[in-house]
């Protein structure tokens, strides 16, 4: 794992930490980065949730702009596919995650909040795709989960006029999930995740793949998703476990091992 992002465990939550100031521009060491805290948070029983992070003054003000000015078009084929890598591990974490945004998420910034399941922003924070204004669009994913998250119309308006968006407005949009003051973004992301350490983490995982594998493809083929899905977690212990306290206990009883 990379010097500039690093995995931090403690009572079940991950935290990935970007860590390159003063902005966390996403470089490719950074990204290469988060693609290997990915992987080790998806292999480790004792991550339950994952919070991504870039500290009390900025999430991510966006990709290494020095670093790919100077690349050719042929050099770019290549490196397109490690932008959209980066933002698909992330995004493909089978365990629930939040981006607990202070200060700026920008470009790739915003593209790395987007790969994840929730957004907790501060109450000064700013988001948007303004890769347009360099002459560009949004290459790791930008153009594809904005317009699920808020719609096709308020995407191509934040993608086509690369405007900053303040955190009211992503939240009422539902660019973000929750607002709160920047001094409390963290603990907000930590609650929120909370709620899923200790939970049967066989089901969070298929009710994520249903979820996100369902919003890509017609209604039949996410039925037949979730179906499958849903009859693959009568193998586990915590389905026996939770139906067996729901008989004997009522609902919300359940201790689960997360097998």
């Amino acid at each position: 794992m990379s010097a500039l992002v690093r995995l931090e465990v403690e009572d079940g939550i991950g935290t990935v930490r970007l860590d390159r100031p003063p902005m966390n521009a996403l470089n490719g060491e950074i990204q290469r980065g988060l693609i290997a805290a990915c992987r080790e948070a998806a292999e480790r029983r004792d991550v339950s949730a994952v919070i991504v992070w870039g500290g009390e003054k900025v999430f991510a003000a966006g990709a290494d702009i020095k670093e790919m000015e100077t690349m050719s078009y042929t050099d770019m084929v290549d490196h397109s596919v490690l932008l959209q890598d980066f933002t698909r591990a992330l995004a493909g974490l089978p365990k629930p995650t939040v981006a607990a945004i202070t200060g700026y998420a920008l470009g790739g910034g915003c593209e790395v909040a987007l790969a994840c399941d929730f957004r907790i922003a501060a109450d000064d924070a700013r988001l948007g795709q303004p890769e347009i204004l360099l002459g560009i669009i949004p290459g790791a994913g930008g153009t594809q989960r904005l317009a699920r998250l808020v719609g096709p119309s308020r995407a191509k308006d934040l993608v086509f006029s690369g405007r900053f968006v303040k955190a009211q407005e992503a939240l009422e949009i539902g660019l973000v999930d929750e607002v709160v003051p920047a001094a409390e973004v963290y603990a907000a992301a930590r609650a929120r995740m909370s709620r899923y350490v200790g939970g049967p983490a066989y089901a969070l995982r298929a009710a994520k793949e249903a979820i996100d594998r369902g919003l890509g493809v017609d209604l039949e083929s996410g039925l037949e998703i979730e179906r499958t899905l849903f009859a693959g977690l009568f193998a586990t212990k915590d389905r026996a476990t939770g139906m067996r306290s729901f008989v004997e206990q009522g609902p919300g009883k359940a201790t689960f091992e997360g097998a």
